[in-house]
């Protein structure tokens, strides 16, 4: 697709037990009934399992976990959530009768062991004419393409303010290439980590570095922090830290346990704000009437609120369907790790973590102004807009004359991508300007400033049908100050570091 997921890095993209019935060796205090005489054997499954955020509870939980032949991957004591692993078919419905256990929920449908890549598009390097204008004016050497930049005020802003080296924003992607020349200053390895073994925090180098057809993770992070160093292209925030805090793993999956790991990671170290450039797998939307969707929903929800208490901000993409989010109806891709059906939702079933309270989310714009053409939607749900690029409808004057947004990728390189995956750093930049300009701001206070300063962008006056086919139209609905399409508007990053305001 020319528009890539914002699951996966198609993103946007993650038995034993029974002799006889009764004779089953638990816990004390731990009650499971027998749900069949024989455990039945399948694919190696993990699975999140709730239960009160004390030592106490998760140490029984955890028993009950082993006692059905099942094993711990990693506790979150401080959320009340388990991550386990087991090949019994059953286990879910014999663990949910334990005592203790408030849901549980298989974070996966495929077994434990599908790539897409997730590949931008190679910049051509910069004529020697273009490098030594761009010098002579102060300017990277790549600037002139980086349209994004200048409609969002990049470049007045940056007559202020760089960011402050106070500032963290989290990359929670693919991992971040700490090598690469426009990076490399600003990726802050002792904040650095990988949660994609099994939802343990693995803090080893190599293991946060772009794994397979890893470039989403590093283009968001040059997005948001690039050094302003002469070289490449420049971020929204050049002077803040970036920590690296790997979710995707090599099969493109961003499974519920590696979200969870990220944002209790992030909390943990007080990051100011995190960047979520996709939705957990392997469902689209997780709803309240599945069991094993409603236990994700609960799992991740207490991972971002933990955060939230911290002081972090987290920024998430809306989605690149063109799905109106606030009157979904149907979803034909989810199991994306085994075979999709269509299945119909309501609004109680959510995009995590972009449907959470709090969270704020970010819808793509092009060139123009004018939302993307695949750029998913809704009146409620979308907070700002941002620059995400449109390479079919909205084609900018510039010397590639690419309509997606340049950033940093592994090896070195420039390329471009487009996407709300793109449009989230963009926002996470700029709050990290916010953040810089106005230090004792709590998230809440944050978002406020950002919403404030946002430029209105009304709903179009014309039925939205880019192409004229109607393969994507769509609805706006609100007024200009706050609607479906733009939220509270397109992002401005000069009025960010304006500290008078």
């Amino acid at each position: 697709m020319s528009v890539p997921r914002i699951s996966r890095t198609r993103y946007a993209a993650v038995g034993v037990v029974l002799a006889t019935a009764g004779a089953l060796a638990l816990p004390a205090g731990t009650a499971v009934a027998a749900t069949g005489a024989e455990p039945t054997t399948g694919p190696l499954l993990s699975y999140v399992v709730n239960t009160q955020a004390n030592h106490g509870q998760v140490q029984k939980v955890e028993k009950a976990i082993t006692t059905l032949g099942g094993s711990v991957v990693y506790s979150y004591e401080q959320i009340g959530v388990v991550i386990a692993r087991s090949n019994d078919t059953k286990f879910a419905a014999k663990l949910r009768q334990a005592k203790g256990v408030q849901s549980v929920g298989a974070s996966r449908t495929k077994g434990i062991t599908a790539a897409d890549t997730q590949k931008a598009e190679a910049a051509p390097a910069p004529t020697a004419a273009a490098a030594a204008a761009a010098a002579a004016a102060g300017q990277e050497p790549n600037w002139a393409n980086q349209w994004d930049m200048r409609q969002i005020g990049v470049d007045k802003a940056h007559k202020i303010s760089l960011g402050s080296r106070n500032v963290t924003v989290g990359v929670l992607d693919s991992g971040i290439d700490a090598t690469h020349e426009d990076l490399a200053a600003n990726v802050d390895a002792s904040q650095s980590v990988s949660c994609i073994d099994g939802g343990k925090p693995n803090t080893d180098w190599k293991a946060w570095q772009p794994g397979v057809d890893g470039d989403h993770g590093t283009h968001v992070a040059g997005t948001i922090a690039a050094a302003k160093n002469g070289k490449g292209i420049e971020g929204i925030a050049p002077n803040v830290k970036l920590a690296a805090v790997r979710v995707v793993d090599d099969n493109q999956f961003i499974y519920p346990e590696y979200a969870i790991c990220g944002f209790v990671w992030a909390g943990e170290h007080k990051f100011n704000v995190t960047n979520n450039s996709y939705y957990v797998d392997p469902w689209m939307f997780n709803c309240q009437n599945d069991a094993d969707q409603a236990a994700i929903t609960t799992a991740v929800r207490r991972a971002v609120e933990f955060s939230q208490r911290k002081g972090v901000l987290n920024v998430a993409a809306a989605g690149n369907e063109n799905i109106d989010l606030a009157h979904k109806t149907t979803d034909v891709t989810s199991p994306d790790d085994t075979t999709p059906g269509t299945r119909p939702v309501t609004t109680d079933c959510l995009s995590l973590p972009t449907e959470l309270d709090g969270v704020v989310v970010a819808s793509s714009v092009g060139v123009n102004g004018d939302k993307a053409y695949y750029s998913s939607y809704g009146k409620g749900k979308v907070t700002v807009a941002a620059p995400g690029g449109d390479r079919r409808y909205q084609i900018p004057d510039t010397p590639d004359k690419n309509g997606r947004t340049l950033s940093t990728i592994p090896g070195g390189g420039y390329g471009y991508m487009q996407g709300t995956s793109m449009a989230s750093p963009h926002v996470a930049g700029v709050l990290a300007l916010l953040a810089s300009t106005h230090p004792w701001a709590s998230p809440e206070e944050l978002t406020e400033l950002l919403t404030n300063q946002a430029e209105s962008h009304a709903c179009p006056s014309a039925p939205f049908n880019p192409g004229g086919a109607g393969e994507w139209k769509a609805t706006c609905e609100g007024g200009e100050n706050d609607n479906g399409f733009y939220g509270a508007g397109i992002i401005n990053a000069e009025k960010a570091v304006q500290w008078w305001r």
